[in-house]
């Protein structure tokens, strides 16, 4: 509860601070491709940050009796964070193509995270 708001706004502070990072220290050293998978990177861990947030707001207030699988949800939003926005920041700066393969497992945590806020919704959600 407590850590899924705390890891949210963390994962939210570093999207910022990344983004401002890419834009101005990394102007001169992106090419325009680069410029576009940092910017993704950055969106991601952006919105997952609050959908980290969210997790752990509905955790906090009881509003699902689903809590087990809403921490599984923060587990894989917080594992697709480092796993796709990670493998792209890397991949921006380094251009090593091979990264874009790791991207995919984060975007599968993604989709693992939201199927699980869904079920837990279904099930619980009064």
């Amino acid at each position: 509860m407590k850590g899924s708001i705390i890891t949210g706004a963390i994962h939210g502070f570093l999207a910022v601070a990344l983004g401002a990072f890419g834009a101005h220290a990394l102007e001169d050293i992106l090419n325009d491709y680069g410029a576009g998978i940092w910017d993704t990177a950055v969106q991601y861990q952006m919105f997952h940050a609050a959908g980290l947030v969210l997790l752990g707001i509905l955790m906090s207030k009881g509003i699902f009796g689903a809590v087990k699988q809403l921490k599984w949800a923060m587990i894989c939003f917080n594992a697709g964070i480092l796993f796709f926005s990670g493998s792209l920041f890397i991949l921006a700066v380094t251009g090593i193509k091979i990264l874009g393969a790791i991207t995919p497992i984060g975007g599968v945590f993604f989709l693992a995270g939201w199927v699980l806020v869904i079920v837990s919704t279904v099930k619980y959600a009064k």
